[in-house]
């Protein structure tokens, strides 16, 4: 019987297994970026996480997790803002595996609420946050500050 999935903490040491998952999301970055992205999610945003899933010491996924606090809601929202799963293993279960750990993590905050963001370019992915109980709600609107 093989190893169950583990889903932990994001560690530096994982950088390498991330970069090829987020660039195929369409966010390259190198080792060191994403190293010390990690860092900063550890110490600027308490509520930040990042989680990986391992299957057979194999990184095959990860979600980033935060907790928003917001003033139209009692309590902060749960906020999914990257989810990857390794092509090779997409369909056997990791993002679902992924989104059950954040739902828990968020629920033990005394959250009620998730929400995740998926991209316009990631349309293959909305029937399958629709298959885990999320619905279509709102849209969002985003403008580059960089460009002005």
């Amino acid at each position: 019987m093989p190893p169950p999935l583990i889903i932990r903490e994001a560690t530096p040491e994982d950088a390498t297994n991330i970069a090829p998952l987020l660039d195929a999301l369409g966010y390259p970055a190198d080792v060191q970026t994403i190293v010390a992205r990690l860092h900063e999610l550890s110490t600027a945003d308490p509520t930040g996480r990042v989680l990986v899933a391992v299957d057979d010491d194999q990184l095959v996924g990860f979600a980033t997790l935060h907790s928003t606090p917001v003033l139209h809601r009692a309590a902060a929202v749960g906020r999914v803002t990257g989810i990857a799963v390794r092509p090779s293993v997409q369909g056997s279960g990791v993002g679902r595996e992924l989104l059950r750990a954040a739902e828990s993590y968020f629920r033990a905050q005394g959250l009620d609420r998730i929400e995740v963001t998926s991209g316009p370019t990631h349309t293959s992915a909305y029937q399958f946050y629709r298959r885990l109980g999320y619905v279509d709600q709102g849209v969002r609107f985003a403008k580059s500050l960089v460009d002005l």
